[in-house]
């Protein structure tokens, strides 16, 4: 079960935010009937790239045996 406060990872790419799947994001705000969520994505330094709602087929949970990875980002407005 994923909760508000979760560290999730994406299942797919976001295009249009330039989000690729794996990436780390949020739960902010874990909707009533479980399967929608809000997920901040968050640059190193705590800026937002994205607040996105999604649904659990979206995210995951990440797993104590997983490593992070960080990539570079340009901001989707320019």
């Amino acid at each position: 079960m994923i909760n508000e406060l979760d560290i999730v990872a994406l299942t797919h790419d976001v295009v249009d935010y330039r989000l690729k799947a794996g990436d780390v994001g949020t739960v902010v705000h874990r909707y009533d009937d479980g399967d929608g969520f809000e997920v901040e994505f968050v640059t190193a330094e705590g800026k937002t790239v994205a607040l996105l709602t999604l649904t659990a087929t979206d995210i995951r949970p990440i797993n104590r045996a997983e490593i992070l990875h960080v990539r570079e980002v340009e901001p989707v407005f320019a």
